[in-house]
């Protein structure tokens, strides 16, 4: 086998003998709630206090603050999936919830540019009739198993969808103790280099580099970890950067199919209000496809959060498409406030109506 031995721990769980509320639910009580109600009028009563500007002082959680300062470490260890409950979604407006968002994540980690745009809050809605070459988070239906560049990615359901949606996740290590039992060819050579094609903008507006050599495993930390994309190989391929090989194609396809197992995969319903935390790089996240409404306004909307952990080894430079030298040169493009969910769907509201006009 190579050398390679399986995953230990209890990051290497199936799907399929998980009760998330269980074992990664923290119901919010309500002491934690009036904390959460305070913090948010200290930021309110500071002015107009933009994204960036939220931070745990600004944002001060005497008790809970604690915990979530803590939940690094959880997430890192532990299975790697927790999600808060019982946060009163109508008792707050849409920005209100956006802020108060900001100021959880911002007592985990920090808050990471998401894209070369450079927002810190990302507003995860199908706009794929207004946007051409809607990215992902953009777009509507399902979302085949994938990661994401950061330490956590979270979510936080802010208007469910007509029906559907379910966010699915899968233990990376699990697939990858799965492919060591039955193909460690495969196994290893998951570990070996792929070339990831970026999308154009990101590169350009980042480090300069299109095209990067990545590994899908790696264990250069001492720690397990994946990152991985099925498009940005195959966008390679097409672009004609690289040719994978049989054995190369037929890894991504089986990690794939493995992931898509009710065996291997856990369902999690997000409802409104809820926020779920995902240490990124030991699950893999995606969706069930959904049906929404046609108003840009009941569409199915989440928010978003990358967050780098300061405590956690720095990610290999090797994998993960994108690199902390793109950070700050994405954050130059990011415009004041832009992430306000009321500013963006008014955006997407009114591009809408010029398109049909």
């Amino acid at each position: 086998m190579n050398g390679i031995v399986p995953v230990e721990g209890p990051g290497a769980w199936l799907g399929s003998q998980i009760d998330y509320r269980a074992e990664g639910m923290h119901l919010l009580s309500t002491d934690e709630i009036a904390e959460i109600d305070a913090a948010l009028r200290y930021l309110l009563s500071l002015g107009d206090v933009d994204f960036p500007e939220i931070t745990p002082a600004t944002f001060p959680l005497p008790t809970l603050g604690g915990w979530l300062a803590g939940l690094g470490d959880e997430l890192r260890f532990g299975r790697g999936f927790m999600l808060l409950r019982g946060l009163p979604r109508e008792r707050y407006s849409s920005d209100d919830i956006a802020r108060i968002y900001a100021g959880l994540g911002a007592h985990i980690g920090a808050l990471l540019p998401q894209s070369y745009l450079g927002e810190l809050l990302g507003n995860v809605l199908d706009v794929s009739d207004i946007e051409r070459q809607a990215r992902g988070y953009h777009a509507g239906g399902a979302q085949r198993m994938h990661t994401d560049t950061c330490d956590i990615v979270s979510l936080l359901c802010l208007r469910a969808a007509k029906s559907g949606g379910i966010s699915r996740i899968v233990s990376a290590a699990a697939v990858h103790n799965r492919l060591l039992e039955t193909r460690p060819d495969l196994a290893a050579t998951l570990y070996g280099d792929y070339v990831f094609r970026r999308m154009d903008l990101d590169a350009e507006f980042g480090d300069g580099r299109l095209v990067k050599r990545v590994v899908i495993f790696s264990r250069a930390t001492g720690e397990f970890s994946c990152n991985i994309s099925g498009s940005y190989p195959h966008r390679a391929v097409t672009a004609g950067d690289a040719v994978m090989t049989p054995l190369q194609v037929e890894a991504l396809e089986e990690v794939a199919r493995i992931a898509s197992s009710p065996e291997f995969y856990l369902d999690m319903n997000i409802g409104e209000g809820d926020i779920q935390f995902l240490n990124n790089r030991i699950l893999l996240h995606g969706r069930t496809g959904y049906e929404d409404w046609p108003e840009v306004a009941r569409r199915r909307h989440l928010l978003r959060l990358w967050l780098r952990v300061p405590s956690w080894p720095a990610l290999p430079e090797n994998q993960g498409v994108h690199s902390p030298a793109d950070q700050p040169l994405w954050l130059r493009q990011r415009r004041p406030f832009m992430e306000v969910p009321s500013h963006y769907l008014a955006e997407m509201t009114q591009r809408k109506a010029e398109l049909a006009a």
